[in-house]
């Protein structure tokens, strides 16, 4: 690996390419720099000044944040010039202030700890006028009297998450940060992912409601429990009690979060939360009329543990015992964790002796993973989503990431910022279709021949990958003949897209070093959204356009857990791993894992279990 050799206060060291200054000090641990602008993954803008430095033979100071080190440089951060310049600044800053030059708005300033790192006193100078509260925002409070313009909350909200809503305005000394055209926060188009308040170095912007000012005493990092981008998160507790959620570094996210996760707790300590297990009162009918929870004592009363599942335990052995195994079912759930899925599927398999066993995946990607399972041999996604980062193009469709995934949104719209392609097909002009490349609004339901049409013409115009259709498929010839009489021409007025933007799209994909392609349920909750799938993998396999960095399929999951669900088998076909339950040999094994002896056949999916009830067989 290429380094550059520099001296910083005397000590040598080794800055690796494209590193600067500021990041070469802090990976080695060597200097102190102050800094407030400069903050890790964002772009390093230079303006508050108070990283400067000093370098031999330079007649001004330099930014330590934004100055790449030369060979054989000397620099000094720790001169009387650098020192002075830092101390002038945080001084400066600290002048505007309130509160007698101190953030009344977090205990964790930033700003208040490098003046207390350098010690410096009161300061010399009069306080700006300061600009009016803002809480008009019902998940962050403004306040710009301890703004310091650092622009941490500009690149955050335009070039983090890319939501164009913070921005500076006016002039000279009255440059001020603001909301869209100068609206108050709580009327901007600001959509609440908070990437603001936890970039803000000096609680110019908070949690509502002063919660920034509450000391936790623990923190606990944790897995958003929303959808399934992934994205790792710290809870700070008080007393037990979530106080707030800070995005973490982690691959899927890398301390980006959205509203959801971010501000999205407070049913953890709702009020009709149940405390204790419930069993309901004998006189009761049953009936389909909505329960009020503060009305929860007409129909039940609490019971101990040990009472409400002996109670339950009872009530399936009886139904078990009475109409057979296959009258019981159990429906999981995408948001549990794997333990609980193998638990509830092994429970089902070996309590009740049914393989009656499905969860939500049946309604959104189970279409999906029969596709990937049939064309590609496993059910997972082949790639990570944040590696439209590495691709030249994102195929995009039947899925509104802004809306459902906002968290991978956003690694989409960094893309397009760096200059690669988009290509949006959906029948909904969606938020994500300013950004497109291609926005193809096609007629609903014409998915297959859309699809079928790209293929036509990669084949037609001889842009398959043959070298990979030759080592890594199967039965192209097939393919070739289903899709030799779809061409655009034809298609075109099916679907509603123009013949020469069909042909521009299978050129672009598939002519680019890296395509990858990213769909939704838009594509899978189809009577032929296995269909749709399948034409997925088969276009990216026919160009080769899987198996390498910024290629490959990714089913966006709607649940934090999806995934991890299916993979323990917590579906009616499967055992843990996919292995097959009517596969004599599997079963077999399983029998002699888990001690018991199992159900050979299938077992039925949800719909076919709501179905089941209806009729009484369940």
């Amino acid at each position: 690996m290429e380094t550059i050799s520099f001296e910083l206060n005397g000590q040598t060291l080794d800055a690796l390419a494209g590193e600067t200054i500021l990041q070469a000090a802090d990976r080695a641990g060597v200097a102190d720099i102050p800094r407030l602008c400069y903050k890790e993954g964002y772009r390093s803008d230079g303006n508050c000044r108070s990283c400067m430095v000093e370098i031999e033979g330079e007649r001004v100071l330099a930014p330590s944040c934004c100055r790449y080190p030369q060979q054989g440089m000397k620099v000094n951060s720790k001169s009387e010039r650098a020192i002075h310049s830092q101390k002038m600044v945080l001084e400066l800053l600290l002048a505007d202030m309130p509160d007698s030059g101190k953030s009344p708005y977090t205990p964790n300033s930033e700003l208040d700890d490098w003046v207390e790192k350098l010690g410096l006193g009161n300061p010399r100078f009069s306080r700006r006028i300061q600009p009016v509260f803002d809480n008009s925002h019902p998940a962050m409070s403004v306040n710009l009297d301890a703004c310091i313009q650092c622009t941490r909350c500009v690149r955050a909200c335009r070039e983090v998450q890319v939501n164009d809503v913070i921005g500076m305005a006016y002039r000279g000394s009255h440059v001020e940060i603001v909301f869209d055209f100068g609206d108050p926060m709580g009327d901007s188009t600001c959509v609440a992912c908070g990437e603001c308040v936890q970039a803000c170095p000096t609680g110019a912007l908070m949690p509502a409601n002063d919660v920034g000012l509450v000391e936790a005493d623990k923190k606990v990092d944790s897995v958003c429990p929303y959808c399934g981008v992934g994205c790792l998160l710290t809870y700070h507790v008080k007393e037990g009690k979530l106080l707030r959620v800070d995005g973490r570094e982690g691959p899927a996210n890398h301390e980006r979060m959205c509203v959801k996760g971010r501000y999205g707790f407070d049913y953890v300590h709702h009020q009709d939360r149940l405390k204790k297990p419930l069993i309901r009162l004998k006189d009761v009918p049953k009936t389909t009329e909505l329960l009020q929870p503060k009305d929860w004592k007409k129909v039940f009363r609490e019971a101990s543990w040990e009472e409400a599942l002996d109670f339950a335990a009872n009530g399936f052995s009886k139904i078990r015992d009475k109409n057979g195994p296959d009258a019981l079912a159990a429906f999981g759930c995408a948001k549990g964790s794997n333990e609980e899925a193998y638990l509830l599927q092994k429970l089902v398999r070996t309590g009740f002796g049914t393989n009656n066993i499905d969860h939500c995946t049946r309604l959104c990607h189970a279409s999906s993973v029969n596709a990937l399972l049939e064309g590609i041999g496993s059910g997972a996604v082949s790639n990570p989503f944040t590696d439209v980062t590495d691709a030249d193009v994102i195929f995009l469709i039947g899925a509104n990431p802004i809306g459902n995934h906002p968290v991978a949104a956003t690694f989409m719209k960094n893309a397009v910022k760096a200059g690669k392609k988009l290509i949006l097909l959906d029948p909904r002009r969606t938020e994500l279709s300013r950004h497109a490349t291609y926005n193809l609004q096609f007629r609903p339901d014409t998915d297959v021949a859309l699809l079928n049409s790209l293929m036509h013409v990669i084949i037609e115009e001889g842009l398959c990958n043959e070298k990979y259709i030759a080592k890594h498929t199967t039965d192209f010839e097939k393919l070739k003949a289903n899709v030799a009489d779809y061409s655009p021409e034809k298609v075109a007025p099916i679907c509603g897209i123009p013949a020469e933007t069909l042909r521009e799209v299978a050129r672009t994909f598939a002519t680019a070093e890296a395509s990858i392609i990213l769909w939704g349920m838009g594509i899978s909750q189809h009577i032929h959204g296995t269909d749709n799938s399948r034409c997925l993998i088969a276009l990216s396999l026919m160009t080769g356009q899987i198996g390498r960095p910024g290629t490959g399929l990714h089913p966006l999951r709607g649940q934090n857990n999806v995934q991890g669900t299916s993979d323990m088998g917590l579906i009616p076909m499967f055992f843990p791993d996919y292995k097959s339950v009517v596969n004599p040999e599997i079963k077999k094994w399983f029998e002699e894992f888990w001690g018991t002896s199992l159900n050979p056949k299938t077992g039925l999916t949800v719909v076919e279990i709501v179905d089941a009830v209806h009729s009484g067989e369940v």
